[in-house]
């Protein structure tokens, strides 16, 4: 079983709200526009991390983590990229990937819209978490945690961290 606290698009923000929930989680999964290498540092120093890199991101962001993450947590085949669309309208760059070789958990950012939804046709779940930054139009700073338990997601919560 592993907590899972999974956000995006920080863009350089980091702060107690964040690392409290970062406390809690055995691994953090950051689904990209880190920002500022900062803030993946500050994750590192407490707790595992996945990143993938965003589209705001620089040359050193770009030269530590991948465009696309795909590994397996437990039993749950997970993918994570920044920019991946949604059910019905996935980013064209990888929908051939992803219909020929769907994970169990696709996970984007990008969007700053907090999103959870079951795709029938792919039989995936698709998240992504929001943004938890202070950049961007979102009026509210969102994640979201869950549990990896063997092959199920489990307690899945939104986390609202206030106006940005």
């Amino acid at each position: 079983m592993k907590k899972i606290l999974l956000l995006s698009d920080t863009h350089g923000h980091i702060d107690e709200a964040i690392l409290k929930y970062v406390s809690w989680a055995d691994e953090v999964w950051h689904a990209g526009d880190i920002g500022n290498l900062i803030v993946t540092d500050t994750i590192k120093a407490m707790k595992p991390l996945r990143a993938v890199f965003g589209n705001i991101d620089g040359t050193a962001a770009r030269a530590e983590f991948p465009l696309h993450n795909r590994f397996f947590c437990e039993k749950v085949d997970v993918w994570i990229t920044h920019i991946g669309g949604y059910p019905g309208k996935y980013n064209s760059e990888i929908r051939e990937d992803l219909k020929n070789n769907p994970p169990k958990l696709f996970i984007c950012g990008h969007s700053h819209i907090l999103k959870v939804q079951f795709d029938k046709t792919l039989n995936l779940i698709h998240m992504n978490p929001g943004a938890v930054g202070k950049s961007g139009f979102h009026q509210v700073r969102t994640m979201l945690r869950f549990i990896v338990d063997g092959d199920a997601i489990k307690e899945l919560e939104v986390v609202e961290l206030g106006k940005r």
